[in-house]
């Protein structure tokens, strides 16, 4: 089979005749049944191929894929061979258990490629042997005549021939919040995919009109088509936390290698047997090993997503919590993430006078009122003036569209930009089926872009020989070149002022309003027709409307609180740099004083290092193509960022596979935006991501909490069997004894510290610096500390019982419970409940009630201890023994010294240390 379609991007330069005999085909006849035949042998069927995923066997098997395993691994085979074979099913049970927890984590298998085949999953209308007919879209192929209508799926990429009044939404691969009008004239080469005005690409939709096309692509070689190689080219990022635990782990296997071997051939060296050497050793290994921390990571990662879906965050990766809490930029999507995603007037100029428009989206609720001299007061008026009723009623008539109420939501059905013109009109009180019934339409003339406008002639009255009245709406060049009149506030007629009204749109402009003109003339009451030449001049001019996608207003306070954390916004849209540029000013994105916004064009001519400088210090980066939003987030990478890319179409998946957190809408997202993310929005909102950002920087600040707790126990751990091994003394705890404490105690112990609540201040800290390491200097000043008080304790302890009783099992169960009963005291320190006990400025029972899991956590450990030194099942697995209550009260005693002692670790794991 030879290579698929050919890519489209150069037929937007061609004429419909070179484009018909580059494919050889006919736009009256088609292609005949034998052609079609062969160019599917071709060029093959028209959908894209599912890479298919990692088997779970496999799956299942890279979970071992870890250093620190290995070694447990081969500890456990070698106890094998030497028959232990308790210690050995224990060995790999615990690396079992590491195994399921990530197995777990890692089920759900991507998806991306599968929705995106979906994607352009269709019926298509085609003509071939001169006959029109209906094929699944999977049979297309290049040189097809596809005849398009409103409400058809685009079933390929097409080199549009004929249209009539042809609008296609094609936001989720542009990025453009408004339905794009057709045309068919040739554009230059370097036009952009959002302003190739000929074409219309797969898996966009027909809002209005109808259009005929040439396949010029099919499957792979379709834009949708060049984002599933890119996704399925793009291979996943490590989060910071997945790279700091691998350099960690690589680290230590080093150091726990070294200290094996050094214990174990130092003790063969003093005569000591190769078997109790080799239990020290493997003692020692699996001493330092901190089993249970990747299972503690792997809960608090999930209590972390628990409380990110209370805030409208979903979390398909766990990884991607602590991402996120760590995100130095926000790359955000504008239409629907920042902006209502519906279309609302917020000015009109009408009869002299300015009016500013309240309210949002397509609801009614909301007023006019008129602007006074001084700036940003307004005055409600009470009636309105002839001409602004006049301009109103002109956006009421001269429309297709309405609006429907739907579960408390008003939506538009047709234009978003009529569906404006209705809500605006509602707020004054008028009504469009009122009016259309009080008007009844006799003829109209649609919209096409080579005219600019519509119009519709009335008839004013129920009279068949009442009033003619034709209402125009269009751009304002196409309604100020037909205008001589215009009307006063008091409806008076005069010369047009084309130049003051030009300085109006300006103005409207540089706020990032959509401006359209009205007018309306008056002609004979016989008339019953309308065409081009009734409104070609002597229109009156009525006014203007300047309609925006607003912003969310929530949205802008969670800019402000993402920017007060250190984090910077970036806007990535496909809309107009203008829009976009007015839209960031008003949301507060920017750096400085000034907005720096840059077109995809610009962006295009740009050598590696001047776009790196130029995403590092923009802000809006406007008419971008999905290529670019997918380097734009590569050249911030490359600079050290962590990065978090909104987005909810086709176009965003690259960039969203490729960040360190990808975070797709849920509510209006594609599937393929969804599939490709890390995290959605059930909402659909920037603000939640400034909530997910909280709970993740929560979720980190939790994690240190646990790598505070749990190392310090490996440090002492380690330390007393390297130091008893190389004193050719016994071990004070073995290897079996090792792992119960790293695992059952531990975990117990640690769990709780992953519901700790958030601490003050914490969105008012910049972000941690990414390249910061997982231990830093004063994480490992109170780590060593704590692990030579667990030192002293563990052996300390352990050769008093063993001198006084005669008993080693009795000593090293009296060990380990004094080290229990040392930790307890030790999380009650770095815990909120602890902290707070004691702080003057809470009162116990509040804390208690804030943090009920340190509270049974510590309870659960008291109880398995128990069970751990006085039930006989215990002490045969373990070789343990039972206590007495003299012995118990022994092991409580170091509680007291940690006290000073962990107060002092807090001191030094300060920031001001």
């Amino acid at each position: 089979m030879q290579t698929k379609s050919s890519s489209s991007h150069l037929y937007h330069e061609l004429s419909d005749l070179e484009v018909l005999k580059t494919f050889n085909s006919d736009v009256e006849k088609g292609l005949t049944a034998e052609e079609v035949a062969r160019r599917l042998e071709q060029y093959g069927f028209n959908e894209l191929e599912i890479k298919q995923g990692k088997p779970a066997w496999l799956r299942l098997l890279l979970q071992f894929h870890q250093p620190l395993l290995y070694i447990l691994l081969i500890a456990g085979a070698i106890k094998a061979l030497l028959g232990s074979w308790t210690n050995a099913g224990v060995i790999w049970g615990v690396t079992m258990i590491n195994a399921a927890i990530g197995f777990i984590q890692e089920s759900k298998a991507e998806e991306a490629i599968a929705s995106l085949s979906k994607a352009v999953t269709t019926e298509a209308t085609v003509i071939r042997d001169n006959s029109t007919i209906e094929i699944p879209s999977r049979d297309l192929v290049p040189g097809d005549i596809v005849l398009l209508v409103s409400g058809d799926k685009v079933p390929g990429d097409l080199r549009l021939l004929r249209v009539r009044n042809l609008q296609i939404d094609e936001s989720a691969l542009t990025g453009e919040s408004l339905p794009v009008t057709k045309s068919v004239s040739p554009l230059p080469a370097e036009t952009t995919l959002a302003e190739r005005t000929n074409m219309a690409y797969t898996g966009s939709f027909v809002t209005f009109g109808q259009g005929k096309g040439i396949v010029v692509a099919t499957s792979e070689a379709t834009e949708v088509g060049k984002i599933s190689q890119s996704l399925d080219q793009r291979v996943n990022l490590n989060t910071p936390l997945t790279r700091k635990f691998t350099k960690f782990s690589q680290t230590l296997v080093y150091v726990i290698l070294a200290l094996a071997t050094l214990t174990f051939t130092i003790g063969i060296g003093q005569g000591e047997s190769w078997v109790y050497m080799f239990e020290a050793a493997v003692a020692l290994a699996v001493s330092a090993i901190p089993e249970g921390l990747p299972a503690v990571v792997t809960i608090t990662l999930a209590i972390g997503v628990n409380r990110m879906a209370k805030r409208n965050a979903i979390i398909r990766k766990l990884s991607a919590v602590e991402a996120l809490g760590s995100a130095t930029v926000i790359c955000s999507d504008k239409t629907g993430t920042l902006t209502e995603n519906q279309m609302t007037v917020q000015s009109i100029y009408a009869g002299e006078e300015q009016y500013s428009v309240s309210g949002g989206g397509y609801s009614p609720k909301g007023e006019i009122s008129c602007d006074l001299q001084e700036p940003h007061s307004h005055q409600s008026i009470d009636t309105l003036s002839p001409v602004l009723e006049d301009c109103l009623k002109a956006g009421l008539l001269c429309n297709d569209s309405h609006l429907e109420a739907r579960h408390a939501d008003w939506m538009v059905v047709g234009d978003p930009t009529e569906g404006a013109l209705i809500a605006a009109g509602a707020k004054a009180g008028l009504s469009q089926a009122a009016l259309n019934n009080a008007m009844p339409r006799l003829d109209v003339i649609p919209f096409e872009s080579e005219f600019q406008y519509m119009a519709t002639l009335h008839r004013d009255g129920e009279e068949s020989q009442s009033e003619r009245v034709i209402y125009v709406k269009g751009s304002v060049e196409a309604i100020l070149s037909r205008s001589q009149y215009q009307l006063q506030h008091d409806g008076q007629r005069v010369r047009i002022d084309r130049a003051f009204i030009e300085d109006k749109v300006e103005r409207m402009a540089e706020q990032g309003l959509r401006v359209l003109a009205f007018a309306k003339k008056e002609v004979n009451r016989y008339q019953h027709s309308l065409n081009h030449e009734d409104i070609e001049s002597e229109l009156i001019f009525l006014g203007l409307q300047g309609m925006i996608d607003p912003p969310r207003p929530e949205a802008i306070a969670a800019i402000d609180n993402c920017q007060s954390a250190g984090i910077r916004v970036k806007m990535i849209t496909g809309d107009h740099l203008a829009t976009a540029k007015a839209i960031a000013q008003r949301m507060g994105i920017q750096l400085g004083e000034k907005v720096l916004a840059f077109s995809g064009q610009q962006l295009s001519q740009m050598d590696t290092a001047t776009l790196v400088k130029t995403v590092e210090e923009g802000s809006v980066f406007a008419r971008v193509a999905p290529a670019q939003k997918l380097q734009l987030v590569e050249a911030l990478q490359s600079q050290g960022e962590i990065v978090a890319m909104t987005g909810d179409g086709v176009n965003d998946a690259p960039a969203l596979k490729q960040a360190d957190i990808g975070i797709a809408m849920g509510k209006g997202g594609t599937d393929v935006a969804r599939d490709a993310a890390d995290m959605l929005l059930t909402d659909d909102n920037f603000a939640s991501i400034e909530a997910a950002v909280e709970e993740g920087r929560t979720v980190y600040q939790n994690l240190r909490k646990a790598i505070a707790f749990l190392l310090p126990v490996n440090g002492g751990e380690s330390m007393t069997i390297l130091i008893s091994a190389l004193l050719a003394r016994d071990l004070p705890i073995l290897s079996l004894q090792v792992l119960w404490l790293n695992m059952i105690n531990s975990v117990t112990m640690t769990v709780p510290l992953a519901f700790e609540p958030k601490t003050p201040g914490l969105m008012q800290k910049p972000p941690r610096d990414p390249q910061q390491p997982l231990l830093t200097k004063r994480l490992l000043r109170r780590i060593l500390l704590i692990s030579l008080f667990n030192w002293m304790l563990i052996f300390g302890i352990f050769e008093w019982a063993n001198t006084t009783t005669g008993n080693i099992a009795i000593a090293r169960t009296m060990a380990i419970q004094a080290l229990v009963a040392a930790r307890i005291v030790y999380l009650l320190s770095i815990s909120s409940l602890g902290m707070g006990l004691v702080s003057r400025f809470r009162s116990h029972s509040t804390l208690i009630t804030n943090t009920p899991m340190i509270v049974i956590g510590i309870a659960t450990a008291i109880i398995l201890q128990i069970l751990f030194s006085q039930w006989g099942l215990m002490n045969s697995l373990f070789n343990t023994a039972p206590l007495n209550g003299h012995q118990w009260l022994i092991c409580l005693l170091p509680m007291l010294p940690m006290i000073p002692v962990a107060f002092f670790a807090n001191c030094l794991d300060s920031p001001q240390s």
